[in-house]
């Protein structure tokens, strides 16, 4: 596998991308978690701290691949970047599946999602790259597995949370055109842009429902 190279426009327009995407998920989560600290059980705390560290390394790992200047390290950090994309998927379904679902439904989509969740973290971190063809496949894939348990999910989330699940999910995967699409300039800035916008609706989704 080789890293792709960007000219300098496309580095700062995505170094800006990565800047906010960082400092925008510490901020938020440092809040989220402040205040679920104060005024939300123990058990639902833990499920957010969950999902704001997965979110964090994603992010963090993005920009450590994308903007921090190791060639000797490249490789090593792509591959991390992709992995923790995994991470911060089954992290999302985290407050849901075990706070709003409960019972045999949110277990089993919980187990189920980071099961496959943590088999895909550690196929990009140890499967030969050329081997790597299942990445975008399973990443949409597991994003979409909800789809399984909409009846329990429809009955345990507020619709607005729905709404921003979906919304957020449509963005990521209209985002994974631009992700693949390897001729368009200032490709991997938009991609980023794209997650950065279904980071936010998912953030805004996780919230309304812990707290409704």
């Amino acid at each position: 596998m080789t890293c792709p190279e960007y000219g300098l426009g496309e580095r700062i327009a995505d170094g800006i991308i990565h800047v906010l995407g960082v400092g925008g998920s510490l901020i938020a989560v440092a809040i989220l978690i402040a205040i679920a600290v104060s005024t939300l059980p123990l058990g639902v705390t833990a499920s957010l701290a969950v999902y704001g560290l997965a979110m964090i390394a994603m992010f963090g790992f993005s920009a450590a691949y994308h903007l921090v200047p190791l060639p000797d390290w490249k490789l090593f950090l792509r591959k991390l970047d992709q992995a923790a994309i995994f991470i911060k998927i089954a992290g999302t379904y985290t407050p849901f599946a075990l706070v709003k679902m409960g019972g045999f439904a949110g277990y089993t989509l919980f187990s189920v999602v980071w099961a496959v969740a943590l088999s895909g973290a550690a196929a990009k971190l140890f499967i030969e790259p050329k081997r790597d063809w299942f990445s975008v496949p399973l990443y949409l894939a597991l994003g979409w597995a909800g789809l399984a348990a909409i009846q329990p999910l429809v009955m345990s989330v507020p619709t607005e949370s729905l709404i921003l699940l979906g919304v957020g999910g449509a963005i990521y995967t209209v985002g994974v055109l631009f992700h693949i699409w390897d001729s368009l300039p200032y490709q991997n800035a938009i991609w980023h842009l794209f997650v950065l916008a279904g980071t936010a609706c998912h953030f805004a989704a996780v919230t309304l429902a812990v707290f409704d």
